[in-house]
């Protein structure tokens, strides 16, 4: 989208004038010719950047006045100063008071717009390095080629560039706020800010200040800016909105329709443009019905519902998975890099993984960094968790001891063949076809062996 730029200058032809350049440019504008017109228009609506005349005939302010005040209020809003009675000591003064630059009138129209895309993308960089430093690690992409996570490539590829909202379900772990990622990384949206609201840690009592900000006193002292704010021209994030407080959530309604909203304390309406996305991992039906969660709030919030399958519901991606986190927590910790044996990789897509893909990134990382022993040898099965072990198919935990070789060699072999069927299909989610493939038989051949190993469908799950 166009960045909004505010130009303040008590001449009305120099107004027009910048004006007209920017717009030429495809930038959007707005124009005060006073201090009070300049700092209500900021407050109303940040604006990518401010040109800001440092003489204001006739104004309670002069620049180097509203410029201290803007700074103290949002200092990420990039500030040019310009100015026809420009000192080298006004330009440091205007340096020092936070501008980004300082420009002389009359002014080359090519030297005005280089500093305008250089003071943008500055500010744009600073946010995107603040953000990368509060959320590192964090992950922007989803991986896996099941058909389940195909779907839902394919779905966040059609919804992202059209604004529309969505609601994010799925059980914690599962890569909500992931797909909330993509879907700003891939709308129009992408080259401005991603806030997120965590609301199931946020304190009721701090929720409001946090969501729609404060206004402090009347000459700025305490203003604090809130993520709706600071998510203007973005996406902002409601991350677990079911625990949104119930009092906030009839306020949130009217913001999300009318897209302005008041600071707590203040009275002045503050307009902004952002997309809002939504997570939850519980049945917002259900709470509704409850009368914890307002079903006005549900349907504006779940224009479009996107639901994150669970990692048992797509353990084909459990070795390609486990194999990246392995690999990642390797480079980050500078370990030799391990790699997984047939056997530990099915006991991975046997186990239910209770915590999803959070789960089996810190097992990974757990397992390299505590794993004794070569680290030229692969990781086996008995070398995991118990927890994991437990869950293990039969055959992974076949007793060496056992008395095999008093059996007869059918019965022995039927031992093994009910136990390594028994396992393959626990690992691909009872699926008779995938698991067909895998042991290299055709799927009414394996339906006739399990038939005669007496393999029931409840041994191995939905065919």
């Amino acid at each position: 989208m166009a960045h909004e730029i505010l130009i303040v200058d008590d001449e009305p032809d120099i107004r027009m004038l910048v004006e007209g350049i920017l717009e030429d440019e495809g930038y959007t504008t707005r124009v005060a010719g006073n201090s009070d017109a300049a700092i209500q228009a900021f407050r109303s609506r940040r604006p990518a950047l401010v040109i800001l005349d440092v003489w204001l005939q006739g104004s309670k302010l002069d620049g180097l006045g509203i410029l201290s005040l803007l700074q103290a209020e949002d200092s990420s809003v990039p500030v040019i100063m310009i100015s026809g009675h420009g000192t080298i000591e006004t330009a440091v003064a205007a340096l020092q008071h936070g501008a980004y630059d300082f420009i002389e009138k009359p002014f080359q129209a090519d030297r005005l717009l280089v500093v305008v895309r250089r003071a943008i993308e500055a500010a744009r960089l600073t946010k995107e390095n603040e953000e990368l430093r509060l959320r590192a690690g964090q992950e922007a992409e989803l991986f896996g080629n099941s058909v389940l996570i195909a779907a839902i490539r394919s779905q966040i590829e059609r919804v992202a560039p059209t604004g529309s909202r969505v609601l994010i379900t799925g059980a914690p772990g599962a890569g909500k706020e992931v797909a909330a990622r993509m879907i700003h990384a891939r709308s129009r949206r992408a080259d401005g800010p991603f806030i997120v609201l965590n609301c199931a840690t946020m304190a009721p009592e701090r929720f409001e200040g946090e969501l729609f900000g404060i206004e402090g006193a009347a000459d700025g002292t305490g203003r604090r800016i809130g993520v709706l704010e600071r998510a203007h021209g973005g996406t902002l994030l409601l991350d677990e909105v079911a625990d949104m407080p119930l009092e906030t959530q009839g306020k949130i309604v009217r913001a999300l329709q009318d897209q302005t909203f008041e600071r707590v304390g203040g009275s002045t309406r503050v307009k902004v443009d952002i997309r809002v996305l939504a997570t939850t991992n519980r049945d917002l039906q259900a709470s509704i019905t409850a009368g914890r969660f307002r079903e006005d709030l549900y349907y504006r919030l779940a224009v479009v519902p996107l639901r994150m399958p669970a990692l048992r519901e797509r353990r084909d991606d459990i070795p390609g998975l486990a194999m990246l986190f392995l690999h990642r927590a390797a480079e980050l910790a500078g370990l030799p890099q391990r790699e997984l044996s047939a056997d530990a990789v099915a006991a991975l897509q046997a186990y239910e993984w209770p915590g999803n893909i959070r789960e089996l990134r810190n097992l990974m990382e757990r397992v390299l960094i505590m794993l004794p022993g070569n680290t030229t040898e692969p990781i086996r099965a008995e070398m995991l968790p118990s927890t994991v072990g437990e869950g293990a198919p039969a055959l992974l935990k076949f007793d060496a001891s056992a008395d095999v070789m008093s059996l007869p060699l059918r019965e022995a072999r039927d031992m093994f063949e009910t136990q390594y069927l028994q396992a393959q299909l626990l690992r691909f989610g009872g699926n008779i076809s995938r698991t067909a493939i895998f042991v290299g038989m055709e799927r009414s051949a394996l339906h006739r062996k399990l038939k005669q190993l007496g393999v029931t469908s409840e041994d191995r799950g939905s065919a």
